[in-house]
């Protein structure tokens, strides 16, 4: 059994993030919040829909409401910008050409990428415009839910706070229930509303990125601030 016995709640309009080291749980329970691990028991409710009740024709339904933003981003090599944000609504949705170009055009002036670049392949532009690029394309189908992996890997550190800024920005703007699995700690201190901490499959410790500050929790403490950096921090 990878978790065990793990009881939490996510709220919309916030940053959720699942903290944890390596082999803690936290892939897995993302991984089992969006339905790619069956459960062997417990249940992942969605505003009280049980997604572990669920037949493959409703998951697929949920689905709709879901947004994923990926690791190292995951845009289709062959696809251009403005192809990449369009390919979701050409699977899903049911809008008109013209609506399907507008919302993409929407969703791309919202994460500040310039028109100039979206007849572009992802290889002619940087990493962080193509994390840009991924953030427009999980928000196109207006998503309930946003699941981000690791969203700042790969990125340099002033990057990373552009990124994190622009998820904060769209989770509140659009009231989105948003699930971040990192280690980043500069993004957990950032943007960390309701922080998840996992320790050996287990929910160790949860808060906000202010209560963190003031945990007396070791295993939590250990992780948190294992650097000099931020030990400096803490006893501030």
């Amino acid at each position: 059994m990878v978790l065990d016995h793990v009881s939490t709640e996510m709220r919309d309009g916030e940053v959720n993030m699942i903290i944890g080291q390596s082999g803690s749980g936290k892939t897995v329970l993302m991984k089992s919040m969006i339905g790619l691990h069956e459960l062997d028991s417990g249940h992942i409710l969605y505003d009280g829909r049980d997604l572990a009740q669920m037949r493959s024709k409703d998951i697929r339904m949920l689905h709709r409401e879901v947004g994923m933003l990926f690791q190292g981003s995951a845009l289709f090599d062959s696809m251009t910008v403005m192809e990449n944000v369009l390919f979701p609504m050409e699977m899903f949705s049911q809008k008109s050409r013209e609506e399907m170009q507008a919302r993409a055009e929407f969703c791309l002036k919202r994460v500040e990428m310039p028109e100039k670049v979206w007849n572009l392949m992802p290889s002619e532009i940087s990493g962080g415009q193509q994390k840009r690029v991924a953030i427009a394309r999980a928000i196109v189908l207006e998503p309930k839910y946003l699941f981000c992996d690791e969203p700042n890997s790969g990125l340099d550190p002033k990057t990373s706070l552009v990124i994190d800024a622009l998820i904060q920005d769209i989770t509140r703007e659009y009231n989105i229930c948003t699930i971040v699995n990192s280690h980043d700690m500069n993004s957990i201190m950032e943007i960390g509303d309701n922080i998840l901490f996992l320790r050996n499959g287990k929910k160790e410790w949860q808060g906000s990125r202010h209560e963190i500050m003031q945990s007396d929790n070791e295993a939590l403490n250990d992780f948190v601030f294992a650097s000099e950096l931020f030990k400096k921090i803490k006893n501030r």
